[in-house]
């Protein structure tokens, strides 16, 4: 219930409200007349009771944003987290002690312009993707009307690794692939290598395979864990949470039974690539990405690709081979085909190409009757 009361020559209103148990009015003054406070006031109670709290509890953006990751963001991964950390960095920097009731589209857009003259368009998209997710969820809980992230245009000028110097094509695939199978008795990496090649899993995640999650049976292995090798914290969630199963062929499996499982030392729960010479049992990217590089130089492969890239190269593969974006996108353990088809929009851009040829060769097929 608001109170109106005319103070000298000005009107002012008080809004009853609790906040936590306690009493916490909320007030303004400076009114010319009676009208325009019961008006200002009738507008506060109806916000109220819609749970909007917007023009009321101003709060610093980077606060609500570190206590939204906190209290939604918790589970993540290691490396996830470092992601949300940093944009948490970019928001203090930029924003500093800005509320985000006073954070305007304008605003925002401008201190995009700035850093992506220094930065990637990448960089930009998964600064604006957290912080698109954290404004939408203050848009829920009243703190703000308006999604100040709708619609900004992302404008890096530092270009990013362009995507096909992320993969390799078929017939490189291959000599690689015959390469690590042909020295694959110096090191478990050299089958680390391979499995990657061959399954396309996330390097976390082909470190987080236990014996258990290969199904010779039915030529099946089970993506269920992933390691975090970059801050020794062990084990944890795939990322995403998306576990899949994923279809493997005879060759792979059969080397994994017969070979692998025999010769590599193995953790006592079972871990396929444990390093007993590391505290953490497990292996950095650094030693893959050192014997891929040498292995490349060696067969005259290029461009230079590393553990990641095997993945790129494995799901870059089967696309072109026109196996169905949804197949691939389970496969892959993306959040959904619009990440795969964006990802990999250069496979695409190649298939159109030969598509359009085709197409010109059935018409062509087609109308010879007419002619």
């Amino acid at each position: 219930m608001a109170s109106i009361k005319k103070r000298g020559n000005s009107w002012s209103y008080s809004v009853s409200r609790y906040v936590d148990g306690k009493y916490a009015p909320i007030r303004k003054g400076g009114f010319k007349g009676e009208k325009e406070a019961r008006l200002a006031a009738a507008k506060v109670e109806l916000d109220l009771s819609e749970g909007i709290q917007e023009s009321y509890e101003k709060q610093i953006f980077a606060e609500y944003f570190e206590q939204w990751v906190k209290d939604f963001k918790s589970n993540r991964a290691a490396p996830t987290l470092k992601r949300y950390a940093n944009t948490l960095s970019w928001i203090k920097e930029h924003l500093g002690h800005i509320k985000i009731q006073d954070i305007n589209k304008r605003l925002y857009q401008r201190l995009l312009n700035d850093y992506g003259k220094t930065h990637s368009k990448e960089t930009l998209r998964k600064i604006n993707t957290h912080i698109r997710a954290c404004v939408k969820e203050a848009i829920d809980e009243g703190k703000i009307r308006t999604d100040f992230t709708r619609g900004v245009e992302l404008h890096g000028q530092v270009k990013a690794k362009p995507d096909e110097e992320k993969y390799l094509n078929f017939d490189d695939a291959q000599k690689l692939l015959r390469y690590l199978y042909q020295h694959r008795d110096r090191s478990p990496l050299y089958y680390l290598m391979i499995l990657g090649l061959q399954t396309g899993m996330r390097y976390g995640e082909l470190l987080g395979l236990k014996k258990r999650d290969f199904d010779f049976k039915n030529n099946i292995i089970a993506v269920r864990r992933s390691m975090d090798y970059q801050h020794g914290e062990g084990l944890g969630p795939v990322k995403g949470g998306r576990e899949r199963d994923i279809e493997m062929d005879d060759w792979t499996m059969n080397l994994i039974r017969t070979e692998l499982f025999k010769q590599s030392v193995t953790s006592l729960d079972g871990m396929v690539f444990f390093n007993p010479r590391n505290k953490y049992g497990t292996y950095s990217n650094n030693a893959p990405n050192d014997i891929l590089r040498r292995c490349q130089k060696k067969l005259g492969i290029s461009p230079a690709i590393t553990m990641h890239g095997l993945r790129h190269t494995h799901i870059s593969i089967l696309l072109y081979q026109r196996i169905n974006v949804q197949y691939v996108s389970e496969r892959a353990g993306h959040k959904d085909t619009t990440v795969t088809l964006n990802t990999y929009a250069h496979v695409l851009d190649e298939m159109r190409t030969r598509e359009n040829t085709k197409t010109v060769e059935v018409l062509n097929q087609l109308n010879k009757i007419v002619q």
